[in-house]
């Protein structure tokens, strides 16, 4: 128990929400918890790169606010550089312990790493606490005893470990302290050059959604997920990003979901093919933790210099979603228009930037972090490289996957593709999704390619397919 009077400070970072929140129950252990958020340039500058982004940060920021007053408490906050901010807030609250959630991305671990090191010099207790995943990193890494307790490079050897653990939500009472110091004003939407949200993020909403979500259309989720024009997928990643919802929560929804004894067969393995995905995001946070130096060099080591370019004549159709493949284009138009992709079209689009034009990964990664409203840099990182065969599970050859094929099986009526590019909405099932043949046809004599209509194939698929893996096999060979 600590002791009376005692409290903590605890610093709210991407983890906006009060309930199952694993930094808010270790802060609590150490006294009353002083709810904080400090705005600091690094903060403000990832936040002010997106407007979508920044909009509904700053609105779980209120809604946090909103929470705690309804408890009784207050947020404050204050701008300035991190350490030596927090460093005066806690001598102004009268604090030993300062807690905040474990970051995974390189360059926020080192801000971690630096305020760790500042509070502690100060004579403060500084303690990180895993919040983002469902499970720690250290939890899996500590079926490798026998190897020093590593992280996992391989996803399957990962998802074992991974299901072989307890899941808890994180419980115990909170007593929130208000202290008389002052409060500067909360990071707001317009001095962001963001817009206002009709209804701003928030835990409540994303519990609601969650519910809804498991209630009917999860029991769907292993066919939703390969049709991007059907039913939605969770559409969780900003909630789970901005911390509006824990992992574990989510996962605790999905095990008590599960022991409805009347699910069918079919809705089982579609929840359990969520509950994987919940797994391979973890995977990606504890492949970050456990080998932070692979921000922007491959994982794989033998692949750190394959020859990816930095630049394609045709990069900024791909940007623009005019590289004249419908899927990859619909699926460019979607991020672009709404700041969230369907996750399977990800994979299309970025095999595309990564094999058809042989463009870094990087490129790509830094793109979407500029379009996502979602905000995970380690994730992005890990997939992105996972995509371009550098990174985790590295295969002989890396999977390249080719558009035209990918959209008669995700979209084969078309509806994905119609909705996005209004330019092929008029054609019949079988042209939409191959343009070039529908305009071969002579009774189809439709402008499709008159410059300012849907354009021709920046690339033949499958020639630039072949050349790529010509290269990658002769750099492997060499």
């Amino acid at each position: 128990m600590p002791a009376a009077g005692a409290r903590a400070l605890f610093l709210f970072t991407r983890d906006l929400r009060l309930e199952d929140h694993a930094g808010l129950r270790e802060a609590a252990r150490h006294g009353e918890v002083v709810p904080a958020l400090v705005f600091d340039p690094a903060a403000r500058e990832r936040v002010a790169r997106n407007p979508r982004r920044a909009a509904c940060y700053c609105g779980a920021v209120a809604s946090l606010e909103a929470a705690l007053a309804e408890r009784g408490a207050r947020l404050i906050c204050r701008r300035g550089p991190l350490a030596s901010t927090v460093r005066r807030l806690a001598r102004g609250a009268g604090v030993e312990t300062v807690v905040w959630s474990a970051a995974y991305d390189a360059a926020a671990r080192e801000r971690d790493r630096r305020l760790q090191s500042a509070l502690e010099e100060a004579g403060f207790r500084a303690l990180l606490v895993h919040d983002a995943p469902a499970v720690p990193p250290e939890s899996t890494a500590a079926a490798r005893s026998a190897e020093g307790g590593m992280g996992y490079r391989a996803l399957t050897p990962y998802l074992a470990a991974w299901g072989a653990l307890p899941r808890a939500p994180a419980v115990g009472p909170i007593r929130f302290a208000s202290p008389d110091v002052p409060s500067e004003p909360l990071p707001d939407a317009a001095e962001l050059g963001a817009a206002i949200l009709a209804e701003a993020p928030s835990e409540a909403r994303a519990l609601r959604a969650l519910e809804a979500y498991l209630a009917g259309p999860a029991l769907r989720y292993g066919g939703a997920r390969r049709v991007p024009g059907g039913e939605p997928t969770s559409r969780l990643s900003a909630d789970l990003a901005f911390g509006t919802i824990a992992a574990r929560t989510v996962l605790a929804r999905l095990d008590e979901r599960l022991r409805d004894r009347f699910l069918l067969a079919e809705e089982r393995l579609s929840l359990r093919a969520l509950g994987r995905a919940l797994a391979q995001r973890d995977f990606f946070l504890q492949l970050a933790w456990f080998f932070e130096d692979a921000r922007d060099e491959a994982l794989q080591e033998r692949m750190r210099h394959f020859p990816f370019a930095a630049r394609h004549p045709q990069l900024e159709a791909w940007r623009e979603g005019r590289t004249g493949y419908p899927l990859v284009d619909a699926g460019i138009r979607q991020l672009r228009a709404t700041g969230w992709m369907h996750p399977r079209v990800r994979l299309v689009a970025a095999s595309f930037l990564c094999f058809d034009l042989g463009v870094s990964w990087r490129v790509g990664r830094d793109e979407w972090n500029r379009l996502l409203v979602e905000d995970e840099p380690a994730l992005a990182n890990g997939n992105w490289q996972w995509v371009a065969g550098v990174g985790a599970d590295l295969a002989q050859f890396p999977r390249i996957f080719n558009p035209r094929k990918q959209a008669r099986s995700l979209d084969p009526r078309g509806t994905y593709v119609r909705r996005w590019i209004p330019e092929l909405a008029s054609l019949p099932d079988a042209d939409v999704l191959d343009p070039p043949a529908a305009s071969r046809r002579a009774q189809l004599a439709l402008p499709l390619f008159d410059g300012s209509a849907y354009p021709p194939p920046v690339v033949e698929h499958e020639t630039a397919a072949r050349q790529f893996l010509r290269r990658y096999a002769a750099f492997r060979a060499g």
